[in-house]
């Protein structure tokens, strides 16, 4: 870990979140301060990135830290960048309906 201090990383957390910062510090239990957070959410082609700020990550969440090449980041063509808000349009639209009703009947007998 002492290589990615003051390097930008990326965290991917057990929940599968994706977190982009700044590493200030860590500890013996492998807890981690980032600076200038983002979480990245990706859907598709599309993703957004949301502002945390200065966030402290838990060392039993982490799965895995890589450091991040800001020329290869700025370079990348697969994916397009969109605001929250289209990209929250986009979660949306993408949901499957829901098909299953809730139905209680009306003639039931206890017994």
């Amino acid at each position: 870990l002492i290589d990615y201090l003051d390097k930008r990383v990326l965290v991917q957390l057990r929940d599968g979140r994706k977190l982009l910062g700044n590493m200030m510090t860590f500890d013996q239990f492998s807890n981690v301060v980032l600076h200038e957070t983002c979480e990245r959410k990706i859907l598709d082609d599309i993703y957004t990135d949301i502002d945390l700020g200065i966030y402290v990550i838990r060392g039993d969440n982490i799965v895995i830290i890589g450091d991040i090449d800001p020329e290869k980041e700025k370079s990348q063509t697969f994916l397009k960048r969109v605001s929250l808000e289209e990209f929250k349009k986009a979660e949306q639209e993408k949901k499957p309906e829901a098909t299953h009703s809730l139905r209680i009947d009306d003639d039931f007998s206890l017994c």
